[in-house]
């Protein structure tokens, strides 16, 4: 019976390491392409408050009161 897989040895030649070179690169994800980030401002830096960075009912003096009072 004859087997059709490859055959892996100790020190394999150039053939076999051509062959597994172009396995990998078959199955190697390719990396994806980044776009540079452009110079202008978001919205949330051209209002001029870091809106990030504090909670939203920080700027509250006193807690609200419930309606009924």
């Amino acid at each position: 019976m004859s087997s059709s897989s490859l055959q892996v040895t100790p020190t394999p030649d150039e053939a076999e390491m051509a062959a597994i070179a172009a396995a990998v690169d078959a199955l190697w994800p390719r990396a994806v392409a980044i776009p540079p980030a452009d110079d202008t401002a978001s919205a949330w830096q051209v209002s001029g408050r870091s809106w990030m960075t504090t909670p939203l009912g920080a700027g509250r003096r006193a807690p609200r009161r419930p309606w009924w009072r």
